[in-house]
């Protein structure tokens, strides 16, 4: 048997030193922006190819379906980054406005603001001269009092995103993932002889799109990348096959 420690226990463990722990905290938290790319490439996608869906439900030319995805990749993916910048600039003017609200109260009411402090730390289970040590050395500082406040009191995060890169994704995401179902009409309309069925190649192309941008997120979260690729493929194939048979139900109106 085997009672070696394998190469990722050693690694772990290497990484858990007092030494490496200081180094690891001492760095600044890398800010993550995955979910902004998700977002953007699975809408991006989806929206895309539910228009190429629709108008070839409706039974409408290769020209129509590269002017209406095209026009939608612009608008649609402007408007998911300009929404995904203000939101993201709203959570960091809520979070400066938390903060200011709690300096105003600590300054006009401290005793109050001290026993919020206590019930938090007692709700934690602090308790005695450990309960009495905390409340001090957190009221001591008042940025670490605001930011306890903040974080325990009102269920904010410390940490902020920027939303000009938050956006900026998003509409990268958007438009290279989203161009992805309108590439085969591009080609049928563009060569010479065309394609024989360019729906079902930008229904192939998007599919594989979605499984790629689904098994990618599984590398950040805990999720097997062929369950996290299936589900991306099944909710983009849904809205999909909506657009279809709306395109469909329509077709004689056209």
């Amino acid at each position: 048997m085997n009672t070696k420690p394998s190469e990722s226990l050693k690694r772990h463990r290497a990484a858990h030193t007092p030494e490496a722990i200081a180094r690891r905290l001492g760095r600044q938290p890398v800010k993550s922006y995955l979910r902004d790319f998700i977002y953007g490439a699975i809408d991006g996608a989806v929206t895309t190819f539910a228009v190429v869906a629709g108008v070839q439900g409706a039974g409408l030319s290769s020209t129509v379906i590269i002017i209406l995805g095209a026009a939608n990749l612009i608008a649609d993916g402007f408007s998911m980054a300009v929404s995904n910048f203000l939101g993201t600039r709203a959570e960091q003017q809520q979070i400066r406005r938390a903060r200011s609200e709690e300096e105003r109260h600590i300054r006009l009411f401290p005793e109050g603001e001290r026993e919020e402090i206590r019930q938090i730390f007692k709700a934690k289970g602090f308790e005695g001269e450990a309960l009495d040590r905390a409340v001090d050395v957190i009221t001591s500082d008042m940025k670490q009092w605001v930011d306890t406040m903040v974080t325990d009191e009102l269920g904010l995060t410390l940490e902020t995103r920027s939303p000009w890169k938050a956006g900026t994704m998003t509409l990268v995401a958007f438009v290279i993932i989203g161009a992805l179902p309108l590439l085969a009409f591009i080609y049928h309309h563009a060569a010479a002889e065309g394609l024989g069925n360019p729906f079902l190649l930008s229904a192939i192309m998007t599919g594989a799109a979605f499984f790629i941008v689904g098994a990618g997120k599984s590398r950040f979260v805990d999720e097997s990348w062929w369950r996290a690729g299936l589900e991306t493929v099944a909710i983009g194939g849904v809205a999909a096959g909506l657009a279809y048979l709306i395109g469909m139900a329509l077709k004689g109106w056209v």
